[in-house]
């Protein structure tokens, strides 16, 4: 008998959407159902991606839908919609807007898959996260937000860039907010199992930490939009170890509840993901600095959660 695939709702038609869609069908990783406020959009965008499996002899497959109700029984959903940032803009402009995006989606979720796994995109993420997981109502091991992932990779990047590398030889991790306030974790970096301070020097560090804090940014002033091949390929990473249960560690913005002794905030921690979700938070042993630079991240996102008046 075949076994049945995950069926995996994408809400949001644009490029990170869209990309994500392509990444998930050519590789066949679980059934796409493609929604969006702009019917035309996604209708578009479905079968133009279909046409390519078609061209490329791929077995993926995806479906455009019309309204929420065809996404029921959603395994999981990943929300991608909502304004994109632009040149000139933090993450937390879109604040207001992007909330009240966010607050037309759930309730439709909730009906229609109550069990599925949230995985959320939507900027300001961190701030978004929270606001999920407190309009759901839903376990904290089922929402989380796509943040870390994307932020060591580009970490991981510029590092590899800068040393001459693979960058399958480097191990890199970025924890805190998906922002400026970010914190490239050095100690926990290496090349190869080689501490990144034994081939770099304190000035360079500090400057690829200060280029991968702005690296969205950077991106947004030659685009005039967001990324979405590094977004789209985070999350594609996420879903991975969700579906295959591959028990990956990966950082991601999650509810913590004590964990390096922050309560009642969302905020990128490494996570342990698999068939379940979000199965164990894990807490790294920080130094005094860290630990200040973490708590100075989670009180940026409160200020955004302030603003949510929930």
């Amino acid at each position: 008998m075949e076994k049945k695939k995950v069926k995996i709702a994408i809400i949001g038609a644009g490029k990170v959407g869209a990309t994500l869609a392509m990444r998930v069908v050519e590789d066949n990783l679980g059934e796409v159902f493609l929604l969006d406020i702009n019917k035309d959009l996604a209708q578009g965008k479905v079968l133009d991606l279909r046409d390519s499996l078609a061209t490329l002899n791929y077995g993926g497959k995806i479906n455009y839908c019309k309204d929420y109700s065809e996404v029921e029984d959603s395994d999981i959903v990943v929300l991608t919609a909502g304004f994109p940032r632009q040149a000139g803009m933090s993450r937390e402009d879109l604040l207001i807007k992007n909330k009240e995006i966010i607050q037309s989606i759930i309730p439709r979720i909730k009906k229609y898959s109550p069990k599925a796994i949230i995985i959320v995109v939507t900027n300001p993420l961190d701030v978004l996260t929270y606001f999920v997981y407190k309009l759901s109502k839903v376990s904290r091991q089922r929402i989380m937000g796509m943040s870390g992932v994307l932020d060591s990779g580009r970490f991981s990047a510029l590092i590899a860039e800068e040393v001459g590398v693979s960058r399958q030889n480097i191990q890199a991790m970025v924890l805190g907010m998906h922002g400026d306030l970010m914190l490239p974790l050095v100690r926990y970096s290496t090349i190869y199992g080689v501490p990144l301070r034994q081939l770099l020097s304190q000035k360079r560090i500090e400057e690829l930490t200060k280029k991968v804090r702005s690296r969205g940014a950077e991106i947004i002033s030659y685009l005039a939009s967001s990324a979405y091949y590094a977004p789209s390929a985070a999350i594609f990473l996420m879903l991975k170890a969700i579906i295959n249960d591959e028990k990956r560690v990966l950082v991601a913005s999650v509810y913590l509840d004590g964990e390096y002794n922050l309560k009642d905030v969302c905020l990128g921690v490494p996570v342990k993901l698999g068939r379940d979700g979000v199965e164990e938070i894990i807490e790294l042993k920080l130094n005094k600095e860290e630990k200040r630079l973490l708590q100075k991240s989670a009180e940026k996102v409160r200020d955004g959660i302030r603003k949510l008046n929930i």
